[in-house]
C-alpha cells in the first residue's frame, strides 16, 4: 500500500488540472456579471450545506449563536415559501414542487443541527480555545512591523508609514469538517495589525466557528463556500462586501479561484492540498510517525505524507505502524487513499541526502524526529513550519503552540512565508528634500534620467534650478 522507494523515483503529484481551472474561471465571470443571482445558483450547485439563502451573522459578544441566527433569520428572508412553491408547481410540475420542498427541509433541519446548545464538551471546546488565541496572539504580537523615519542629514528626511489593510475576507473550509482553528489562525494576525472589517466565509454557519470569531474579533460571517466565496469577495455583490486581500486554506477550487482573482485584490498564498515530511533515524518512534503521517493524510484524499530516513529498518516499522492504525481509524478511507496515491517512505544514504530531499520537497510541514534535531535545523532552509523532536507533532502546530497553520504547500515554501501580521499591511514610503539638497543631487538624477533616455524626468529636475 505504501510505498518505499529511494528519493529519485519519488515525484510530487499535481493538484490543479485544466478543467479545475476552467470551470474556477466560468464561476468567477458568473459572480462578476451577475452578482448575488450566480453566487445563489453555485452555491445550490456545489455547496452541500446550502441552506436557501446567502446568510449574514453580524459577530457580537452579547449574542449566543442561537440568538444571532434568530436575528439573521428574522433579516433574511429565504427564498422557499409555502406560495413560492405552489407557484412553481403550477409552473414546472410536481417534481419541481418537490425539489425545493426537499431543499427547505433540508435547509431547516441544517439550521436546527448547527444552532444546537454547546454540550460540556462544547464547554471545554471553548476553553482550550481560548487558550490556543491567546497563545497565537503571544506569538503573532512579535510580528507587528513598525513606522520608521530618519534624517541622513540636515532637510532631508525619508521614512515608511505602516497602516492595516482596510477589509479582509478570510476564508474558512467546511465542506467535510468545521476548522474554528483557521479562524484563529487569520483573524487573529489581522486584528492584530489593525485590519477594521474582517469577514469570515465558510460553507456552513455552525457555533464552534462563531465562538472563533467573535474570541478572534471577527467583523461577520458570511454561510458561502467554494471558489464562488472567493469570487463575492473578490469583486463584492448587493450582499457581500468586496474586500481588499484574502486569506485562508481550501481546496483546489478555492486556490484556484485566488489564484485568478489575485490583482482584483491581494491574497496570501496559492496552497494545495496538505502535506508533511518527517525525518526519521534509527532508535526514532515508528509509532509516533505513523501516526503524525495518518494525521496528516486524513485531511484530505490529495494530502501527502513522506518519510525520509536512511533506516530501512524504521521504514518497515513505520509502513507496519501504519497498517495497523488505519485498521481501527475513524477515517481510515480518506487516509489511505491519500497515502495510496501521495504517501511515500524514502530511503536515503545518509544525512546529506535527506537535508538535500527536505529542501528540495520544501513542504508544508517538516518534523524532525530524531534525537538531537536542534543539529540539523539550521540546513533546513526550505519549509513552511518545523517541528522540533518527537513530542512536537503537526498537531501542535495546528492547534496550539501559537504559530501559524497557514503554511506554503506544493514547494512554494522556497519562496513564500507561513501567514503573518506582515500579510495584513501595506506599507507607504515618503521623502522630503529641501531646496538645497536637491540642488545638491541634481547633476547626478539628470544624468541618471539622461541615460536611460527619460529626457521629461531630467527636466524636472533641471526646472527646480531656475
Amino acid at each position: 500500500m505504501l510505498r518505499i522507494l529511494r528519493y529519485e523515483e519519488y515525484k510530487r503529484p499535481k493538484i490543479i488540472t485544466e478543467d479545475i481551472s476552467r470551470k474556477v474561471t466560468e464561476i468567477l465571470s458568473g459572480i462578476k456579471t451577475r452578482g448575488d443571482d450566480a453566487l445563489n445558483e453555485y452555491e445550490r450547485q456545489y455547496n452541500p450545506r446550502y441552506n436557501g439563502s446567502i446568510r449574514y451573522i453580524e459577530l457580537n459578544s452579547r449574542k449566543s449563536f442561537q440568538e444571532a441566527c434568530r436575528e439573521c433569520s428574522k433579516k433574511i428572508q429565504p427564498p422557499i415559501s409555502a406560495d413560492s412553491l405552489n407557484k412553481n408547481a403550477s409552473v414546472s410540475g410536481e417534481g419541481k414542487k418537490r425539489e425545493q420542498t426537499s431543499r427547505a427541509q433540508k435547509a431547516r433541519a441544517s439550521t436546527k443541527k448547527n444552532t444546537a446548545p454547546m454540550t460540556q464538551a462544547g464547554s471545554n471546546f471553548k476553553k482550550a480555545l481560548e487558550e490556543a488565541a491567546r497563545n497565537i496572539i503571544e506569538y503573532h504580537r512579535r510580528q507587528v512591523p513598525k513606522d520608521y523615519r530618519y534624517s541622513p542629514k540636515n532637510g532631508v528626511i525619508l521614512g515608511q508609514r505602516v497602516r492595516a489593510i482596510e477589509k479582509v475576507g478570510v476564508y474558512v473550509p467546511g465542506g467535510r469538517a468545521f476548522y474554528p482553528s483557521s479562524v484563529l489562525m487569520n483573524v487573529i494576525p489581522a486584528k492584530l495589525a489593525g485590519c477594521k472589517e474582517i469577514y469570515i466565509a465558510t460553507p456552513s454557519l455552525n457555533e464552534e466557528v462563531y465562538e472563533a470569531g467573535l474570541i478572534a474579533g471577527a467583523t461577520g460571517i458570511y454561510e458561502m463556500g467554494g471558489a464562488q466565496a472567493i469570487g463575492a469577495f473578490a469583486y463584492g455583490t448587493e450582499r457581500v462586501k468586496k474586500v481588499y486581500k484574502i486569506t485562508g486554506p481550501g481546496n483546489e477550487y478555492v486556490t484556484e479561484a485566488k489564484r485568478q482573482v489575485y490583482g482584483e485584490c491581494d491574497i496570501d498564498m496559492t496552497a494545495g492540498a496538505s502535506e508533511v515530511v518527517i525525518i526519521g533515524e534509527d532508535g526514532s518512534n515508528a509509532e509516533y510517525i505513523a501516526s503524525d503521517m495518518v494525521s496528516q493524510a486524513e485531511h484530505d484524499v490529495r494530502a501527502s505524507a513522506v518519510l525520509l530516513t536512511a533506516s530501512a529498518q524504521l521504514a518497515n516499522e513505520v509502513r507496519e505502524e501504519i497498517l495497523r492504525l488505519l485498521s481501527f481509524s475513524g477515517t481510515a478511507g480518506t487516509a489511505s487513499a491519500a497515502l495510496e496515491a501521495n504517501g511515500a517512505l524514502i530511503l536515503c544514504s545518509g544525512r546529506d541526502e535527506i537535508i538535500r530531499a527536505a529542501n528540495e520537497i520544501a513542504p508544508e510541514h517538516l518534523e524532525v524526529c530524531v534525537n538531537d534535531p536542534f543539529s540539523w535545523l539550521d540546513r533546513i532552509v526550505n519549509a513552511g513550519s518545523v517541528f522540533l523532536g518527537g513530542f512536537s507533532p503537526v498537531a501542535l502546530g495546528d492547534y496550539y503552540a501559537g504559530l501559524n497553520h497557514v503554511l506554503p504547500t506544493m514547494g512554494s515554501a522556497k519562496f513564500a512565508s507561513p501567514l503573518s501580521v506582515a500579510d495584513f499591511v501595506k506599507t507607504t514610503q515618503y521623502v522630503y528634500y529641501d531646496r538645497e539638497n536637491l540642488l545638491k543631487a541634481a547633476d547626478d538624477i539628470e544624468c541618471l534620467a539622461m541615460a536611460e533616455g527619460l529626457t521629461a524626468h531630467a527636466e524636472s529636475i533641471r526646472i527646480r534650478r531656475e
